[in-house]
């Protein structure tokens, strides 16, 4: 019995949290691109990969100030035309916004 209370708790706030079950499979890992001296493929730092995906964004159009992988998605902090920030999800292999 205690463990279905566990259960329908963790099901009222994966749904109160959309983001929270927000996870992405990048695709992409074998895959090897080169730019000039610049490799990325499977063995790319952390921050090499952030740096690629933000600037794939913003050639998209998305204001993205900074990005980084969460749940396998890119996380992005993206600027409003308000003002101010939000975080915004995106499919690693397409860079398309999730909802």
């Amino acid at each position: 019995m205690p463990h279905r209370l566990l259960i329908a708790a963790f099901a009222l706030f994966a749904a109160a949290t959309p983001a929270f079950a927000l996870f992405c499979q990048d695709d992409r890992s074998g895959v090897t691109i080169t730019f000039g001296n610049n490799l990325f493929g499977p063995d790319q730092s952390e921050d090499d990969l952030n740096e690629f995906d933000l600037i794939q964004l913003r050639k998209q159009g998305v204001d993205a100030t900074a990005v980084e992988r969460w749940n396998g998605c890119i996380r992005a902090f993206v600027r409003k035309p308000e003002g101010g920030e939000e975080m915004q999800f995106f499919d690693p292999n397409t860079f398309e916004r999730l909802q």
